[in-house]
């Protein structure tokens, strides 16, 4: 069952809404989401700063849904990215490459730089949350790997008192929560590298790169 046809009026909300956001992104491109000006965007459309107010309350409320439709369509690659039988962690890092290089400010805004005074309502986290119980889903199918010594036992054993980073996989052993932690951050390590032009100079393959660090990570 579908919901009633919008109407003409919210037909135009909803596109100067969708304008609005893609202005947006054009001034990230440009200064950066600190320099984000809902008052420039108004002047860029032609319109009066309290009359674009009504389509956006604050540069947060924008902000706000800028990350969450980064968020929800990572999510979604995540998603598609699946198969019935299961998807391979090196497979997420591969879709999450893809999916930063086809927007590198969008990738920015979300796991780059925090924007100076903001803070993200729970529902943001709820979506990253969502991003992370996809891994782990993967990484629970490929098991645990070898016992752990030294450091990285240290670190199991902080893991299995320290979860609510991942609530939705209680059943999750320490090894799992450890190996999906390291492959997640030493992913966005690279790619920050990467698309901030650090391999430019070092004249690195950076797909291969990437290629072999998800390799070893995905070994372990």
């Amino acid at each position: 069952m579908t919901g009633s046809p919008a109407t003409p009026r919210e037909r135009y909300r909803q596109q100067v809404r969708a304008e609005v956001k893609e202005r947006a992104w054009g001034q990230i491109a440009e200064a950066g989401a600190s320099a984000l000006s809902l008052n420039a965007i108004a002047r860029q459309m032609g319109m009066s700063g309290p009359a674009l107010y009504r389509y956006f309350a604050s540069r947060d409320e924008l902000i706000t849904e800028l990350i969450r439709d980064a968020y929800r369509s990572l999510a979604d690659t995540f998603r598609d990215t699946g198969s019935p039988e299961g998807t391979h962690p090196a497979t997420l890092a591969q879709a999450l490459r893809r999916w930063a290089l086809d927007d590198p400010q969008r990738y920015f805004l979300v796991y780059g730089t925090p924007v100076p005074g903001y803070h993200a309502p729970q529902d943001i986290t709820g979506i990253a949350s969502e991003i992370m119980s996809t891994l782990l889903d993967a990484w629970m199918a490929a098991g645990p790997g070898e016992a752990p010594a030294g450091v990285a036992g240290t670190l199991d054993a902080y893991l299995a008192d320290h979860r609510p980073w991942a609530a939705g996989h209680p059943a999750a052993p320490p090894a799992v929560l450890r190996r999906a932690l390291i492959f997640w951050s030493r992913l966005h390590g690279m790619l920050s590298l990467e698309l901030a032009g650090h391999f430019t100079g070092m004249e690195l393959d950076p797909e291969l790169f990437f290629a072999a660090e998800v390799d070893a990570l995905s070994a372990r």
